[in-house]
């Protein structure tokens, strides 16, 4: 079953412009992981230093493949690094099944 994945952050203007590229690199690389359906990043409107990734994936397996890879984990480290905090994720599935 396709799950959605919420990544929330907080990234404050002075730290934005090292942010890009991180983030660039991370979707580039989450691209090619077996199970990756799609992504997008959304800055939140009424508070600019908050971000949120929507990314889906097939399954929740997938997902944690991904999540636990040396080469996510490696740039996970260097988002954390700079924004001297760990990154929310929530992982949600459709429908109503239990």
């Amino acid at each position: 079953m396709a799950v959605k994945i919420l990544i929330k952050r907080k990234v404050p203007a002075d730290k934005a412009r090292n942010m890009i590229p991180l983030f660039r690199k991370m979707r580039a690389l989450a691209t090619n992981q077996p199970g990756y359906i799609s992504g997008e990043t959304m800055k939140r409107l009424d508070a600019a230093d908050e971000f949120m990734v929507i990314s889906t994936w097939q399954t929740s397996e997938d997902w944690e493949k991904w999540l636990k890879s040396p080469d996510r984990e490696a740039i996970q480290s260097q988002i954390d690094a700079l924004l001297g905090g760990k990154t929310v994720y929530e992982v949600y599935h459709y429908g109503f099944s239990e």
